[in-house]
């Protein structure tokens, strides 16, 4: 049975990888409407310049981060607009909900939600909420949060302006570097710490495009093989955070000035605001990176 395709869902697709209408219009009706498919379609075809809306954000909102000794937390509230994510009260919120989720080691939005907030010994997190949202008007809602494991001789965290946070788990004592390590993952956004670390499904996922697209410059089949190794390596070096370059010093990778001071990164999180959700944001890579120049 045959699909309809609206013409909204073909501007979607055509916003999302700069592709022709036509050929975007084909390719969900290729893949039975489903548009993620149809990116990929188009990826493999090389028909698609990029996903320009992946990723973009759509929840207003901020992040916090709290630390005592060798412990942290990270949390995110969404507001619905950039006015009450900037509200006093509104900051104040989501500071107290950090202290309660790193006091009581709560990172179970449910569990947390009937804990006292921090501050505030009369009402639960979910009174102080509603009793937020009553204040500001808007809908107010605890995204996520995560705690740091007991693992970490150090711990680095890093917030930009609020909307991004990042938590990281060093095996030595040396909070500057944990810091700089942070401010890296801010701007470089990696997926893993290291190449092998990748997921098998991603990297079938990614050779089944390199493939398909290698296949269209009519090489041999060996110097293909080659090209597709190539570009999974690239690929793999650009995700993972060890392959990349150190945004303080990018002569060097992450991986090679961690080696140089005998240092491991046992685990990192990184949280930004309205992570997956639909709406155009600034550059924060740009931004973080004029931090980085700058400090």
């Amino acid at each position: 049975m045959s699909v309809t395709i609206s013409a909204a869902l073909v501007r979607e697709l055509r916003e999302r990888t700069s592709a022709g209408m036509m050929e975007c219009k084909r390719a969900l009706e290729a893949t039975g409407g489903d548009i993620g498919k149809a990116v990929e379609e188009l990826r493999k075809s090389g028909r698609a310049k990029a996903d320009k809306k992946a990723g973009r954000i759509a929840a207003e909102g901020a992040i916090a981060i709290k630390e005592t000794g060798n412990r942290a937390a990270m949390v995110e509230v969404n507001s619905e607009t950039d006015f009450v994510s900037r509200d006093v009260n509104f900051a104040a919120f989501v500071n107290a909900v950090a202290e309660t989720v790193l006091k009581h080691q709560a990172a179970d939005i449910e569990k947390l939600s009937l804990l006292p907030l921090e501050g505030q010994a009369k009402l639960t997190v979910e009174e102080a909420r509603q009793q937020l949202v009553a204040k500001v008007g808007e809908n107010i809602q605890i995204r996520r949060a995560v705690l740091s494991s007991d693992k970490a001789k150090s711990i680095g965290h890093y917030v930009h302006g609020s909307r991004i946070g990042v938590m990281v788990e060093m095996d030595c004592d040396n909070k500057e570097l944990a810091r700089d390590i942070g401010m890296h993952i801010a701007a470089s956004r990696p997926m893993v710490i290291a190449p092998d670390h990748v997921s098998a499904d991603v990297i079938a996922k990614e050779k089944e495009i390199y493939m398909a697209q290698a296949l269209t410059s009519g090489k041999p089949q060996d110097i293909i093989e080659k090209m597709v190794a190539g570009r999974l390596k690239k690929f793999m070096d650009e995700v993972s955070l060890v392959g990349q370059p150190f945004v303080k010093d990018p002569d060097v990778t992450v991986g090679s000035m961690l080696n140089k001071q005998r240092a491991k990164v046992l685990a990192f999180h990184r949280y930004e605001v309205g992570e997956g959700m639909e709406k155009v944001t600034e550059d924060f890579k740009e931004s973080v990176m004029s931090q980085v120049q700058g400090s």
